[in-house]
């Protein structure tokens, strides 16, 4: 898969710094990702990762089978729309809505997203799909079911470094001079205290902490319209359970991990997704939050490793592969730890399976 050449956001960003100074990293982030999701497509073996959906079917059945049990525990209630954040190249709704319509859920479904190159694949996969640039123009009567997998992670995201003068904001700036100046992090001026949680405001000089304004509007929004039209969600994404400190920015390009400022719009730029600030964000808005549990749990809970050996028994020629894919998704050295589910749900809506 070829991508056009960085050199003129890497460019642009080192004009911006010179003139004005040093920028935040969410801001280097933003437009990072802004100009690497609109360039290609970087999903499959081609592209720079894979993600759970495209590992295996298993992946976004169970999804689907999770939504209809809530749906049906809370009565069946239509219309119902389905509505997934950054929904990759639609496969995890193909197979979610395949199985849920076996229970009778028929969901009307809305994709957020921002990419062009991956809309006109999604709306392929999933004809009749409605395309949103934001949460805004989802309706706003009627419950959702929503699924965001792996979409937290790639949000813009800010660092905060303690100091001997208090904490400060972490910044990208430069390191020499002219073209060949190289990005680098340094240390802001302004004093940044206020925006730490103040049972966080207490830690060692050169403690660094993450905080994501744009997932925590995105939390806040979700939440709002769950307590608001009912409905249930799950959040995907590898991430933390507890407050951590540190920097996890990474960059991933060609499946390998590259440096972060080595080629930016060339690479995906994520960070860890703090799952205890959101659910604190979501029960603030009046949604419930059913758990957190972590991916490799969630999947056990639901029953995926008897539908491998259902499969494997349907498909004896597939069934190496089958496990193969199954032990990827749950297993603790693969991504069965190091991802996380979080179930929310509106108000009168039930608990769900797995957490």
């Amino acid at each position: 898969m070829m991508r056009p050449a960085s050199t003129d956001l890497a460019a642009m960003f080192r004009r911006l710094i010179a003139s004005t100074g040093p920028i935040s990293v969410a801001h280097y982030m933003a437009e990072a990702n802004a100009r690497y999701y609109n360039s290609a497509d970087p999903l499959g073996a081609g592209g720079d990762f894979i993600t759970a959906p495209e590992i295996s079917q298993m992946f976004g059945e169970l999804i689907g089978l999770w939504l209809a049990d809530m749906w049906i525990n809370a009565g069946r209630v239509e219309p119902v729309h389905y509505v997934e954040l950054g929904p990759g190249r639609g496969t995890l709704a193909r197979d979610a809505i395949r199985a849920a319509t076996r229970y009778g859920l028929e969901a009307r479904v809305h994709f957020v997203e921002t990419s062009v190159t991956l809309k006109d694949i999604q709306l392929a996969t999933v004809p009749g799909a409605i395309w949103h640039k934001d949460l805004s123009t989802i309706p706003a009567e009627s419950p959702i079911l929503l699924v965001a997998n792996e979409f937290l992670d790639a949000l813009p995201m800010r660092q905060l470094v303690m100091t001997e003068q208090g904490w400060r904001e972490r910044l990208v700036g430069l390191e020499g001079e002219g073209p060949d100046a190289r990005f680098t992090f340094v240390v802001g001026r302004q004093p940044m205290d206020s925006a730490v949680p103040e049972n966080r405001r207490q830690a060692e000089p050169g403690t660094i902490i993450e905080t994501s304004p744009a997932a925590a509007t995105v939390m806040y929004e979700v939440a709002g319209r769950l307590a608001g039209q009912g409905g249930a969600a799950l959040f995907i994404d590898y991430g933390h359970e507890a407050p951590r400190t540190g920097s996890t920015l990474q960059a991933v390009r060609a499946h390998r991990k590259v440096d972060p400022f080595s080629t930016p719009g060339q690479a995906d730029l994520t960070t860890h997704v703090d799952f205890d600030a959101m659910a604190s964000i979501a029960q603030s808005r009046g949604a419930r939050w059913i758990g957190t549990t972590t991916q490799g749990n969630w999947l056990r809970g639901l029953g995926i490793e008897a539908r491998a050996d259902a499969l494997s028994e349907f498909a004896p020629d597939h069934a190496e592969a089958i496990h193969s894919a199954k032990d990827r998704l749950i297993g603790d050295g693969q991504m069965g730890a190091l991802f996380k589910v979080m179930g929310l749900a509106g108000k009168n809506w039930p608990g769900g399976v797995g957490f």
